[in-house]
């Protein structure tokens, strides 16, 4: 439970305990997601297991209200970002139908080991708004229901950055200092990942609360490709808020786990091992390009 790792001189800029935010992620099969049915047939099956650990939950009123956001991934075409652990993801937020004026950039690194995931200073050169996020995420084994697994995910968010995404590798890393440790030419191009749109649609269920006020907000999502017109993957997820992790009551993190392993049994039909969302889209191009196996 000690994530204190600020004495070494690499993570100085950072909090004294960086992990504040500890997420956790069970993909979805996505055939069992071909209308709003399927948010609320997981969700019944959820509630179920819920009330086997009596565990509290608040439901949002908005929970069966969906919203809809744009995602894209942009990299290189040997996808040189993604390949060394680096994520670019540009999100928007769409009303009724239409889009935001302003959008979300979100630029990450996500590593298995937590110092090689903080020593990156993912900090933009840019100013105006930007929030850095160091979080634990939690994901399913990869062949086995019931276990789970940690990566460590340390990004920041940029309200609609000045950023042109799809000309040159040299634009990001003027905004991502970071980037120059890779070795990438400078005018190498960037682009779309796999020309993929994603669509993504989201219901916020409310808030499991696992005793001692550790409880985690939850929602249930559905990716969808415009462009083939197919749900990619669904995912059910809770990410839980706090100060400092060793704080954290350890009968609370017992039981936010215990709900995590026990759903996967109980939902063994539903769940989709052996990838993550990103994995997936980037899968869908020539998986030869692929160095990284989240």
């Amino acid at each position: 439970m000690h994530k204190h790792i600020s004495k070494h001189p690499e993570t100085q800029h950072l909090a004294g305990d960086v992990v504040h935010y500890r997420e956790y992620k069970i993909l979805l099969q996505p055939d069992r997601f071909t209308s709003k049915h399927g948010f609320l047939e997981f969700w019944d099956a959820a509630s179920r297991t819920l009330k086997k650990l009596g565990l509290k939950v608040d439901v949002d009123h908005h929970a069966f209200d969906s919203q809809v956001r744009e995602v894209l991934f942009y990299d290189t075409p040997q996808f040189d970002l993604y390949n060394h652990h680096f994520i670019l993801r540009k999100r928007t937020f769409y009303d009724q139908g239409w889009p935001r004026d302003d959008h979300e950039l979100t630029f990450k690194y996500r590593a298995s080991d937590l110092k090689d995931a903080a020593m990156v200073d993912v900090r933009p050169q840019l100013g105006g708004h930007d929030e850095v996020k160091f979080k634990e995420e939690l994901l399913l084994d990869r062949e086995h229901l019931g276990g789970m697994r940690s990566v460590y995910s340390h990004g920041c968010v940029l309200m609609s950055p000045q950023i042109e995404l799809d000309r040159g590798i040299e634009d990001i890393t003027r905004a991502f200092p970071t980037l120059n440790k890779i070795d990438i030419r400078p005018r190498t191009k960037m682009m779309l990942v796999n020309n993929v749109a994603v669509e993504e649609v989201q219901n916020t269920m409310g808030m499991i609360h696992f005793g001692h006020h550790f409880k985690g907000k939850t929602t249930i999502a559905i990716w969808r490709s415009r462009a083939l017109e197919k749900s990619l993957s669904g995912e059910f997820a809770f990410q839980c808020k706090f100060d400092r992790l060793e704080e954290v009551s350890k009968e609370s993190l017992e039981r936010s786990e215990e709900f995590y392993k026990k759903l996967q049994l109980d939902c063994a039909e539903w769940i989709r091992l052996g990838t993550t969302k990103t994995a997936m889209v980037y899968g869908l191009g020539d998986g030869n390009q692929l160095k990284n196996n989240e």
